[in-house]
């Protein structure tokens, strides 16, 4: 069955254990399907993988996750801007290391769909994505 985002946002109430903000599932233009979601031998933390699409042109907000993100490049042209960084532009098969807490922005600067790969590693129970003003 494929995940829509109002189903995906039901599924975060109803059990399935991912704490991801509401409002982050239900962006116009993304789309997010769970993949893994593993308590790690650090403690108090889990491991969480989850593949993004992006429609042309889709930004997700401003936000930040509780712990290390690896964001990998499936396909398409994703732009991501860190806090304090000038924006770095990626294509299929590279990736990105951001930092626990750094609140930053991705979209998708081409003209087609761009998919992402994100793993995760943070800390257990607390919200994995932190909408930033």
């Amino acid at each position: 069955m494929k995940r829509t985002p109002m189903i995906m946002a039901a599924m975060f109430f109803v059990g399935c254990g991912f704490t991801m903000n509401v409002a982050m599932a239900q962006q116009s233009g993304l789309s997010r399907t769970d993949l893994v979601q593993e308590a790690i031998s650090i403690k108090g933390h889990e491991a969480v993988q989850v593949r993004v699409d992006f429609k042309p042109g889709a930004v997700s907000d401003k936000h930040k996750h509780p712990g290390e993100e690896v964001a990998y490049v499936l396909e398409g042209t994703l732009e991501y801007t860190l806090e304090g960084r000038p924006p770095v532009t990626l294509k299929a098969g590279q990736s990105l290391f951001i930092p626990s807490g750094v609140a930053h922005v991705a979209k998708n600067v081409g003209d087609a769909k761009a998919s992402e790969l994100a793993t995760y590693i943070v800390e257990t129970g607390k919200a994995l994505v932190q909408p930033v003003k």
